[in-house]
């Protein structure tokens, strides 16, 4: 058992220190001299501030596509986006619900205002027709553009919010475009409408919610139930090259490819609930995005789409322009939510994350990324040919380019990122809610974009020295210090580091320290690999917490592998951790074990002595030295009987220099050591009237008698107490009597077998015997 034991405490142990140094956490196995301080990984890089600066998944930093606010609407939920062949971008949104159109030039109208809560999808047809869905109980309307109608006056210039990389600036308050008309195009007659598409032919296709189902309606307005599915709702649609419609619901997060016909086949079954945006390319690949976790395995969920519910206001916020930020209150969506009011939001009440899925045009699925914070709202491709994923509720839009190979781009001014179209010059649109704003992504990388670091604690009061820097193209790296963690709290100042010259940081001796990257684009593309800042903490001495002596219990010591003591790099977490394992003991009535418990704010290795004292002496003496463990046990028999104290010495010699060693020290609370047994003296025993009269005295040098007992002619142990019956003292009389039992085998009962011992407080026994012969 004990060889089982220390197998999988060694495998243990290999598996903590393979994890800690794979993650960039493990340092060394003991800290000793100057250390390092480096970044290079993606979870390490996330908890920066990057602006204008795209983070790898591989590790690393470059520049970000440029990022710049093109309307920020009054809004708050914009739902989708399509853009025409001229650049015009059509918005979808609620709170309240509208239809703007938006230049390229950032100019907008609202064309279209409905009774309904929100506008849900639109298309752009044939003509620069606008089909618009609205929720809830909606219709689709045909939105047409009549030429001969008086375009709106200039409005009053408004402050518009500012978004990502972008400066205030005025824009116009959207007025009403009465050149622009609309018509109930079709009414499902069902609770929600999704998602619209249209055909090569200018067939419109209806994805509905509560039934799950998909209208066709022809342009002559002829509509029909082009598809039933056994699914809540149809989510989102999409056309493949051979005019497939394939469609994503929710409930089991089915892929769909539904033919011409009608015909429905299900390419995939997600491992999560509900599909929340499509996406192909051109090779014939398709992309989805599911969210939520699965109710009782893989059937459809009862409950309905994921939801967050929120309240959505008809009228348009006071003084027009941006509203209030309402946020999501999250709750659990109704499996029948109410026809006015609350309104369910798309992935809204998803937990989990979100994966993102490729099937390829073979059938073959593979999860190609995955976030344990981010909801993928939705897809689509920018002109490198790079999946792009916007997501909340956390505003962040991704580039995935492969299995796990992404780069985090950017963060939007709103939290959720809920919509993309094809922008002129290559540029691509994005929709934001909360707040309900259109940015215009790329094509080209920004200027110049600043990355800065997390704060990292050295825990100590340190000495900053070099950089080491890994990267390429025109970049410029600062370092800054400071005692407090808040760098806004009279830090130093940012300090340039001169890279070509002697890398040196320039910055103050200090516990806290930062660094900025700012790339500026040029022939070579910028980039950052990895920055390391060297440092030098302040030695400290060794603490030591407790110590703790027990009598009778021996502790064996560690395999050489546990001793170490796993330093943990401040960047991520704010102190050490510590990995220790406690030491296994045992009873042996003849050690003392000493324990303690220290730490080392500098992660030094520690070596400890273990000194003694008696009571009335003024000198300590060595008991053991160079212990690395952090427990030790001795023989009692080594200590005279008496009273002691134990005082533990630690010493980070191993990780200095001579002389610069430090060391600190802790005694025990006093303790008494005991190794002899009491003695029993004028032990006599007479035979008076059948019984049998027994006295002695016992004496013990240095500790009070605890109990006594007796035996007659080897039965079982009786309890006898002292003369005044208190045993307290280091000597004490016995004398009673006892009745012996009846011989068994038929010999003589005159002749009698007395046999006593004696403990002390430190359960030393003391024995001895008299014998009765017979007369």
């Amino acid at each position: 058992m004990q060889s089982a034991r220390k197998l999988f405490f060694l495998v243990f142990v290999g598996f903590i220190l393979t994890n800690l140094s794979g993650s960039g956490l493990f340092l060394k196995a003991f800290a000793e001299g100057t250390r390092s301080w480096e970044q290079s990984k993606f979870d390490e890089l996330t908890k920066g501030t990057a602006t204008g600066v795209a983070i790898r998944s591989t590790g690393g930093l470059e520049l970000a596509p440029t990022f710049k606010s093109l309307y920020a609407t009054p809004s708050t939920y914009i739902w989708a986006i399509a853009a025409d062949d001229a650049g015009n971008v059509y918005v979808a949104a609620g709170a309240p619900a509208r239809v703007y159109r938006i230049t390229s030039e950032g100019r907008a109208t609202i064309i279209f205002e409905p009774k309904e809560l929100q506008v849900q999808a639109l298309q752009i047809g044939a003509g620069g027709v606008i089909y618009a869905a609205t929720a809830p109980d909606g219709k689709v309307y045909k939105i047409e553009h009549k030429p001969g109608n008086k375009a709106p006056a200039k409005a009053d210039p408004v402050q518009g919010a500012p978004g990502e990389n972008d400066k205030e600036k005025e824009v116009v308050k959207p007025t009403a475009d009465p050149s622009w008309s609309s018509s109930v195009y079709f009414e499902p007659g069902t609770k929600y409408i999704w998602d619209l598409a249209l055909d090569k032919s200018g067939n419109l296709y209806v994805a509905t919610g509560d039934h799950g189902e998909i209208f066709r309606v022809t342009p002559k307005g002829e509509h029909s139930v082009f598809f039933k599915s056994d699914e809540t709702h149809i989510r989102v649609l999409a056309f493949d090259a051979q005019e497939n419609l394939i469609a994503g619901s929710d409930g089991s997060g089915l892929i769909y490819r539904i033919s011409p016909a009608g015909d429905g086949f299900v390419l995939y079954s997600a491992p999560k609930k509900e599909i929340t945006a499509l996406a192909l390319d051109r090779a014939g690949n398709i992309y989805a995005a599911a969210v939520g976790e699965k109710k009782g395995g893989s059937g459809a969920s009862s409950s309905g789409l994921t939801t967050a519910v929120f309240s959505m206001s008809s009228s348009p916020p006071a003084g027009g322009s941006s509203p209030q930020v309402p946020g999501l209150t999250v709750t659990t969506a109704p499996s029948a939510p109410s026809m006015t009011g609350p309104f369910p939001f798309p992935g809204g009440g998803a937990s989990s994350g979100s994966d993102v899925y490729r099937i390829a045009p073979d059938g073959s699925p593979t999860r190609l990324w995955t976030s344990h914070e981010d909801i993928v709202y939705a897809l689509a491709f920018d002109s490198q040919g790079r999946l792009l994923a916007g997501t909340g509720n956390r505003g962040h839009i991704f580039a995935i380019t492969g299995l796990d190979d992404f780069s985090d781009l950017l963060k939007a001014a709103a939290s959720q990122v809920t919509g993309f179209a094809k922008a002129p010059g290559g540029g691509v649109y994005a929709a934001t809610s909360n707040l309900g704003k259109v940015f215009v992504l790329g094509p080209g990388p920004e200027a110049q974009g600043t990355y800065e670091s997390d704060v990292f604690d050295a825990r100590i009061f340190s000495r900053w020295g070099r950089a080491e820097f890994r990267g390429s193209g025109n970049v410029d790296l600062y370092a800054r210090s400071g005692n407090v963690d808040n760098p806004d709290r009279n830090w130093s100042a940012w300090k340039k580091i001169d890279l070509g010259k002697n890398d040196e940081t320039g910055i103050p001796p200090a516990r806290y320290a930062q660094w900025r990257a700012v790339l500026h684009a040029g022939t070579a593309a910028p980039g950052v690999d990895s920055i390391a800042l060297s440092y030098l903490p302040k030695n400290v001495a060794p603490e030591i917490d407790d110590v703790t002596v027990q009598v009778g219990v021996k502790y064996q010591p560690l395999p050489r592998t546990a001793g170490i003591s796993l330093g943990s790099d401040s960047s991520t977490l704010s102190s050490g951790t510590h990995f220790e394992t406690p030491p296994p003991s045992s009873h042996d009535r003849d050690s003392v074990g000493v324990k303690w418990s220290a730490h080392d704010e500098n992660d030094d290795q520690i070596v400890y002595s273990i000194f003694y004292r008696g009571d009335g002496q003024t000198r300590w003496l060595l008991l053991k030295d160079n212990i690395t463990d952090k427990a030790d046990s001795f023989d009692a028999s080594l200590l005279p009987d008496g009273g002691y104290t134990v005082k533990v010495v630690a010493s980070d010699a191993p990780s200095h220099s001579p002389g610069e060693a430090l060391t600190a020290s802790r005694e025990s609370r006093r303790f008494e050591v005991d190794t002899t047994p009491p003695r029993i003296e004028n032990l006599s025993a007479i035979v008076e009237g059948g019984q049998i009269h027994v006295n002695f005295r016992a004496i013990d040098n240095f500790s009070p008698l605890k109990r006594a007992e007796y035996s007659v002619d080897a039965g079982e142990w009786k309890f006898v107490e002292p003369v005044g019956q208190l045993s307290d003292a280091k000597s004490e009389n016995y004398d009673f009597k006892a009745t012996p039992e009846t011989s068994k085998d038929g010999g003589s009962s005159s002749e009698h077998v007395v046999v006593v011992r004696v403990y002390d407080r430190y359960e030393n026994m003391g024995a001895a015997k008299t014998l009765i012969r017979g007369k």
